[in-house]
């Protein structure tokens, strides 16, 4: 109903007629101003603006106020204003959005996804790598609309031309897929063409393990060697299972050798969440011989910088050969052998898996085989007489059993306790 909006029709004619929901009312002073009333009592009648959109053209309300907040002399000047703006807004050019996809591979890395990653991404310095190393030089000045899978694809190919290893080379590809994701995300490009690429997808993780002699030969080697300090990382690595980098930078703000715990804060362990590392009798006179408490905030200074080890690559290569292990034996190698000793001294893998603090129980199952003999004796354990059958006999010993590197395992028994000589 159009209308002149007065004091006296707001008092009798907002009505709603019978069987209707609500009405709307139309000022014939100024034009879309209208007020809305509802059949229900709650709600007081109020005051819009209708006007039409100028991108979309369509027809959308804004709200003033009801008619006991609003006069109707405010109502109509409110209505003015937004008209005016209105009229202002329509004589401006119109704001032409960019095309999607029109940005290049190389803006969309410097301006959205570093600083995301940044953010966001611990490892974001390897990602600037890939990219700086061989993502940019291929795709840098290539819109993102122009990145095709035939492209990835030769990019692919190239990698492994030039002898990288598969895992390496999924991981450029990864990070190439990525960037187009978010940038499918953020409404940069309108998809991902390199959704479900397939990868190469190559198990390479090696997984070494030193038997008891190894192990006994490179305790008889740290006892002698010189550099007390590298010595006692290397122990405390073999005694605890904990990664290199947690130890090299460990502190002592973060030991309790009364009650034998270790807490590793989140911000330094592949979790990103708190550890609490248990002390064994060997971890504990290690760091007691240290020597450096009081002395440094870290367990174990260089001596010549005051601050922890950023490489020992050297030193192990030196220590390994005086040890007379493989050449494949890596630092991390002394985690898995903790692992195993754990596992061939009884204990279960669930128990591997926190004292490892792994996250999902699937990486702890690459230590299952080393456990077979003990599910077998398990088994074993629930064997039945059957009428006609000989009497179960009791399982043998274990057998000796073969890590993925060759080595020889032969199973530890718990009261089988490496000597783990003096620190210092």
């Amino acid at each position: 109903m159009i209308i002149e909006f007065t004091k006296s029709f707001l008092e009798t004619g907002l009505v709603v007629p019978p069987g209707e929901l609500r009405a709307e009312f139309c000022d014939s002073v100024m034009r879309g101003l209208i007020i809305q009333v509802f059949a229900a009592a709650q709600s007081d009648p109020c005051y819009y603006w209708r006007y039409k959109r100028l991108d979309t053209k369509k027809s959308t309300s804004q709200r003033i106020g009801t008619i006991n907040e609003k006069t109707i002399p405010q109502a109509r000047k409110q209505v003015a204003i937004w008209k005016a703006e209105r009229a202002i807004a329509a004589k401006q050019p119109p704001v032409l959005k960019p095309v999607m996809g029109e940005i290049t591979l190389d803006t969309f890395w410097t301006e959205h996804y570093l600083p995301h990653a940044k953010l966001h991404k611990r490892s974001w310095n390897k990602d600037e790598s890939m990219y700086r190393l061989r993502i940019k030089p291929k795709f840098g000045e290539k819109k993102l609309t122009e990145i095709t899978r035939y492209q990835a694809q030769q990019f692919q190919n190239t990698l492994t031309e030039e002898k990288m290893s598969p895992a390496s080379n999924d991981h450029h590809l990864k990070l190439l897929k990525r960037m187009l994701s978010l940038a499918t995300q953020w409404e940069m490009s309108e998809k991902n063409v390199l959704a479900r690429f397939p990868l190469l997808l190559v198990d390479n993780q090696v997984e070494n393990y030193l038997d008891e002699a190894a192990l006994q030969r490179l305790m008889e080697v740290l006892q002698a060697y010189p550099n007390r300090t590298i010595a006692a990382i290397l122990m405390l690595l073999a005694t605890t299972g904990v990664r290199y980098a947690e130890a090299t930078f460990g502190r002592w703000s973060e030991m309790n050798l009364e009650n034998g715990t270790w807490r590793i804060g989140g911000d330094r362990n592949k979790s990103k969440r708190q550890k609490i590392v248990y002390l064994n009798d060997s971890a504990k006179e290690i760091l007691q011989q240290v020597g450096t408490q009081g002395k440094s905030e870290y367990l174990f200074p260089n001596p010549s910088t005051g601050k922890p080890y950023s490489n020992l690559a050297k030193q192990w290569s030196e220590i390994r050969k005086l040890a007379k292990l493989s050449e494949k034996t890596r630092m991390h190698d002394l985690r898995h052998t903790f692992a195993t000793r754990i596992l061939a001294a009884g204990r279960s893998l669930f128990e591997v898996q926190k004292l490892l603090h792994h996250a999902d129980s699937k990486t702890t199952l690459r230590y299952s085989h080393i456990s077979e003999q003990q599910l077998r004796e398990a088994a074993s354990a629930a064997a039945v007489n059957l009428p006609g059958l000989p009497m179960p006999t009791p399982p043998m010993a274990a057998a000796p059993s073969e890590s993925a590197a060759g080595t020889v395992l032969e199973p530890a028994p718990a009261s089988n306790v490496v000597a783990f000589p003096k620190a210092a």
